[in-house]
């Protein structure tokens, strides 16, 4: 038996090694060694700096007293490992919440909260010209993709998630693809291998890949790294008080577009309210031009989803909700990482956490309706209690 056990523990150790060097299964190895992505992996991957202004102050706090939370909803927000929350109403932060390993400045991975992200980003380019127009094939700005079937899918297929490439999105196998994307270190390469499944601009079908070939039409149109641009369009401008982080593939290299945005919850809150603010910062300044924010929280209906339902839910990297009939736009992770945008109340919800609902209504995940309850019942509103039916 003692000689079975050497010989499993020295195949093993051969095995790391194998994966370690060649180049093509590298990522397994770090893979293995990490396992599962976490809220906090900004310190395992080389990143880049999105900067911020020296100028900036916090957000300011209400003088309205906040509504305490009824046992039952702290219960729920704990449950779900909740390390912020935090309710901005007119401007104002209403009520501020932080649990667990999390605290006011603590930065937390915003995973795919990131997407709607690169979706503001895209307006700014367009804003700038450095982007002609969303109609354009990403051959115009990736010319090596020149003749390529994937060359010829528009800037918005990739916004709406119907570009029709073949992608797996699943999260189960060291092989799926979103694993090498976010272990490997040659997302660029990775990118520019794909393949198309189908005809683009028909069928919503999520993917990060589509985000991921968005930030490189990005750094293309404006030549310049994509943190770089975000830091003079976005982050500085919004009066983010906290330089943000974001995960390269490997240093110097490419960012994680899809996925990789690090920063505290009242700079998230933020870019909430840029989307609430028709994408003006909050001293005026037009960052975003407004005919395209519209576009962007407003679900493209010549889409069908896997069920071949008309699309309602989704926009240019963003989702979209009714919640007892308000308008909601929200940016969503993995772990339970949102960003609500409610124009009706003139609010923003940022929740972050470590763990997210496996259950759904419609295309939403179930906790979405715990924090939407909440932030109502903090501003003295009273909505409906969600019964576990789909939301009207």
């Amino acid at each position: 038996m003692r000689k079975i056990i050497i010989l499993l523990g020295a195949a093993s150790i051969l095995l790391l090694a194998v994966l370690a060097i060649m180049p093509s299964t590298r990522y397994l190895f770090k893979a293995l060694v990490y396992q599962k992505p976490d809220i906090y992996d900004w310190d395992i991957f080389p990143k880049a700096i999105v900067r911020t202004s020296d100028w900036v102050g916090d957000l300011p706090i209400s003088s309205s007293t906040a509504v305490q939370l009824p046992d039952s909803l702290m219960q729920q927000l704990d449950e779900y490992r909740t390390t912020a929350f935090l309710v901005v109403k007119d401007s104002c932060i209403r009520y501020e919440r932080y649990g667990l390993d999390g605290a006011r400045d603590s930065i937390s991975n915003a995973f795919s909260a990131t997407k709607s992200i690169i979706g503001l980003l895209i307006g700014s380019a367009i804003s700038d010209g450095a982007i002609h127009s969303i109609d354009d094939p990403i051959a115009t700005y990736l010319p090596e993709l020149t003749g390529n079937s994937l060359g010829a899918v528009r800037i918005l297929d990739l916004l709406t998630m119907s570009s029709g490439i073949k992608w797996d999105e699943n999260y189960s196998s060291l092989f799926d693809p979103v694993t090498r994307s976010y272990y490997g270190n040659n997302l660029r390469g990775q990118m520019l291998a794909l393949k198309m499944k189908t005809v683009p601009g028909k069928k919503f079908e999520y993917q990060s890949c589509n985000t991921q070939l968005l930030a490189m039409v990005l750094e293309s149109a404006t030549q310049q790294p994509l943190a770089e641009y975000a830091s003079q369009k976005l982050w500085q401008p919004i009066g983010a008080v906290q330089s943000a982080y974001w995960s390269l593939d490997t240093e110097g290299g490419m960012p994680k577009a899809y996925c990789c945005f690090y920063a505290r919850a009242r700079d998230l809150a933020r870019i909430g309210l840029l989307v609430l603010n028709g994408g003006k910062s909050l001293n005026g300044r037009i960052l975003v031009d407004s005919s395209y924010l519209a576009r962007m929280v407003e679900p493209d209906s010549s889409l069908v989803d896997e069920h071949h339902n008309v699309v309602d839910f989704y926009g240019y990297q963003w989702w979209l909700l009714k919640y007892n009939g308000r308008e909601v736009y929200y940016a969503r992770g993995i772990l339970g990482q949102y960003v609500f945008v409610i124009p009706s109340e003139n609010m923003v919800v940022v929740r972050l956490g470590h763990r997210r609902s496996k259950l759904r209504i419609g295309h939403h995940p179930n906790d979405i309706f715990i924090y939407l309850e909440a932030a109502f019942v903090l501003i003295n509103s009273k909505p409906e209690k969600s019964n576990g039916k789909t939301p009207s």
